[in-house]
């Protein structure tokens, strides 16, 4: 009897549309994060640091628009994920019992009038923000490789967001400051993480150049690791590689000591054939003689 393991269960009756999602691709997701995920995870990391801010800390007018211009892009990437999963799911109606609630977390704050209604798709981008983690993050320190470029991908773009966010806030009040909108701040922040530096927009300020040293060592490690993720792939296609030819040197040596085994018998049977037909041939001695 085959015993079934806990990864390999089916929940593709649960009302949970993470765990049917989970399901899509088989068996967990085959134990793998795809990039897509990857980025999904990150942002519901990002939706749970501005969100709070947004909530507890009053924020000024050009922090907010920043915020507005992110979450507009969040909002994107959030429903081009549900799409996905809607798209895979093996029961619509089931999966719509619970998935509607991701599908309100999808739309911008901007598009709803009423604080009343900004705060409730608020604390459901929140709610979906921590079932996305739970999922992923549960699945992705499976594979090594994966958890680094994750840990470092997830870092160094928190960095660029929350990073934009300070600038904007420290560098703003400056007069001699160059940053002061929203769009030059996460210009800035994009330009400094991929070390690139054109020099058109920088700090005055010393927590400003504080936040730019942070941003230079995320990008130099987001692309190391990128690197070493690169290297880890092509290594494990080439160990994969030398495992399947070992396994294909096992079989063909299998089927030759199966051939030299039926040869074997062959060969035995043959002897035993010839030596009966000897002894036929040879004369007995009758009585008479």
């Amino acid at each position: 009897m085959r015993v079934v393991r806990s990864s390999e269960r089916d929940f593709t009756g649960s009302n949970d549309p993470y765990i049917q999602d989970t399901v899509i691709t088989g068996r967990f997701m085959k134990e793998h994060i795809t990039p897509f995920q990857l980025l999904i995870l990150v942002l519901s990391f990002y939706v749970l640091g501005s969100l709070v801010a947004d909530l507890f800390f009053a924020l000024p007018p050009e922090v907010s628009q920043l915020l507005g211009y992110l979450d507009n892009g969040v909002c994107v990437f959030f429903f081009i994920d549900f799409c996905l999963r809607f798209r895979a799911a093996p029961n619509k109606w089931h999966f719509m019992r619970w998935g509607w609630l991701d599908l309100l977390a999808c739309i911008p704050a901007a598009g709803f009038q009423g604080a009343k209604l900004v705060r409730v798709v608020q604390i459901l981008r929140i709610l979906r923000a921590i079932k996305s983690l739970a999922m992923i993050w549960r699945l992705l320190f499976r594979n090594r490789a994966e958890g680094i470029v994750a840990s470092a991908a997830t870092a160094t773009l928190l960095l660029v967001a929350f990073g934009a966010i300070t600038m904007l806030m420290v560098e703003a009040p400056n007069p001699e400051s160059s940053i002061n909108t929203a769009e030059e701040a996460l210009w800035w922040a994009f330009v400094t993480v991929t070390t690139v530096g054109y020099g058109d927009f920088y700090p005055v300020t010393t927590l400003g150049r504080i936040v730019a040293v942070m941003l230079m060592i995320g990008g130099v490690g987001l692309f190391g690791s990128f690197a070493a993720y690169i290297g880890s792939l092509v290594l494990t296609d080439k160990d994969e590689q030398d495992a399947h030819e070992q396994n294909t040197d096992r079989e063909m040596m299998r089927a030759l000591m199966a051939k030299v085994d039926e040869l074997h018998e062959e060969v035995r049977t043959l002897r035993q054939e010839l030596h009966a037909t000897r002894a036929a041939e040879i004369p007995h001695p009758t009585k008479d003689s």
